[in-house]
């Protein structure tokens, strides 16, 4: 009895028989608002830091980020090898496996959390000098940073905890967390700035408060309103060797985090040097490429926000046998994709300063580099979204290597060694031409891993 039960929830389940369109609306608009709310975060403490503390408070910020990256990419290794996992295990009509996959995805983002934090703690002047602090931006990134990783835990909660709650068919509610943790940090970022004075310290402080009311939201779902398994007690144990099934899935994600990670470190240290043999000198171009990279990553949020949307779409279609459903999800999602990059692409040639201006006005010199930060290093933009999204579509089918290979492309195989090379002969401007040649170089390596690919993972299994 019970296994028929089981049968016919399979076979009612909206993600195998809703129209794509509409399953799309439902899992990816909250999804999109999910990380697009996410990557405010960080924008938010920059558009009152630039206004309230000034550019040597945004550099900072720049010099964090990575390390928030870091902490990223192991809370993605689980949340979204469990998601993956959950879903694949879910169209498979595997309950208890599907339960098992979320719990050991839990233990592992909220561990990874607490480690890296105490590791920051205990060397954290130097690593903001690895990633490019000048004398400076120093101070600030240390005043900024040090409260910033205090939540690192709760931020672990947070991102690794939004996979698994959009896989278990709640976006709305994932939606819902990210979005009180950023109406607080709005209301306590020019609180705290403008009304307090704290500075840089009252931006982290805002931001830490709002991760902690999502991170307590998230455990809440957790325990009690899990729609399809229950997290019982006697699973933990049994959910211990599912950390590395959960982790091979969720290799992609960790790779595209860890070479956001590498790449900045590169970028930041070239601009450091070649800065201070130009006109700009080593702060503007770190600020400025900072906050270039800041808005391309809300483009990127739309991008990847579409993506994880279709993630358990393409896994319970994958998973069912489903696989017309699953070319058709990955058509529409690769046209909405480009859509947006092409947009962002448009708004960074034609309208540069209406975003710069947004994190205060400053010098000339600032405002002449800043535009050409946007419209260099965003210039092949429109192709960003399929590779990135096709990632996705790999992991989520339970691909990792061809997953891994596109991941690692645009950052640590292409994006690098461009930072490094070109600035020999272009000066500093040379970082900001690595963006365009990254771009293309990975876009071309995704057409040719989906040609050799694509009816091989389609074949029946």
């Amino acid at each position: 009895m019970a296994q028929e039960e089981n049968e016919n929830k399979v076979k009612d389940n909206i993600l195998g028989t809703e129209r794509i369109n509409r399953l799309l609306v439902k899992f990816a608009v909250p999804g999109i608002v999910s990380m697009v709310v996410n990557a405010l975060y960080n924008i938010i403490d920059q558009l009152f830091i630039g206004n309230g503390v000034g550019y040597l408070g945004n550099g900072a910020t720049t010099v964090v980020f990575p390390m928030t990256s870091f902490a990223m990419a192991f809370s993605l290794l689980f949340g979204d090898g469990a998601a993956a996992m959950f879903s694949l295990k879910l169209g498979e009509n595997k309950r208890e496996e599907a339960a098992k996959s979320s719990l050991a995805g839990i233990m592992g983002f909220t561990a990874g959390g607490i480690l890296i934090a105490a590791g920051y703690l205990l060397f954290f002047p130097q690593l903001c000098r690895i990633f490019g602090a000048t004398d400076a931006i120093l101070p600030y990134a240390i005043d900024y940073g040090t409260i910033i990783t205090f939540g690192l835990p709760f931020f672990a909660i947070c991102a690794g905890g939004s996979s698994l709650i959009r896989a278990d068919g709640n976006p709305r509610y994932n939606m819902i967390g990210l979005f009180a943790g950023t109406v607080i940090n709005l209301v306590c970022d020019p609180l705290f700035i403008f009304v307090f004075h704290w500075g840089v310290k009252g931006a982290a402080l805002a931001t830490i408060l709002g991760q902690f009311v999502n991170a307590l939201l998230n455990i809440y779902y957790f325990a009690h309103k899990m729609n399809n398994v229950e997290l019982t007690s006697d699973l933990w144990k049994k959910s211990f060797s599912y950390i590395p099934k959960v982790a091979r899935l969720g290799v992609s994600s960790f790779i595209t985090q860890m070479s956001m990670v590498v790449a900045i470190a590169a970028r930041n240290n070239v601009l450091t040097q070649y800065g201070m043999q130009s006109k700009y000198g080593p702060d503007i171009p770190i600020t400025t490429l900072g906050i270039t990279m800041k808005v391309f990553a809300i483009i990127i949020s739309i991008v990847i926000g579409l993506s994880a949307g279709a993630q358990p779409i393409f896994g319970y279609n994958y998973g069912s046998g489903r696989y017309g459903r699953v070319k058709e999800c990955y058509k529409l999602v690769a046209v909405l994709c480009t859509a947006v990059c092409v947009v962002a692409f448009l708004i960074a040639q034609l309208r540069p300063m209406a975003v710069i201006s947004l994190f205060g006005s400053e010098s000339e010199l600032y405002n002449e580099f800043a535009v050409k930060c946007m419209r260099i290093f965003l210039m092949l933009i429109p192709t960003a979204g399929v590779q990135i999204m096709s990632g996705i579509f790999f992991q989520a089918l339970g691909h990792p290597v061809q997953a891994s290979i596109l991941s690692l492309s645009k950052q640590i195989i292409f994006q690098v060694p461009a930072t490094l090379i070109l600035p020999m002969f272009m000066g500093v401007e040379g970082a900001l031409w690595a963006g365009p040649v990254s771009d293309l170089l990975s876009i071309l390596l995704t057409v040719i891993l989906l040609l050799a690919y694509w009816k091989k993972i389609f074949s029946k299994r």
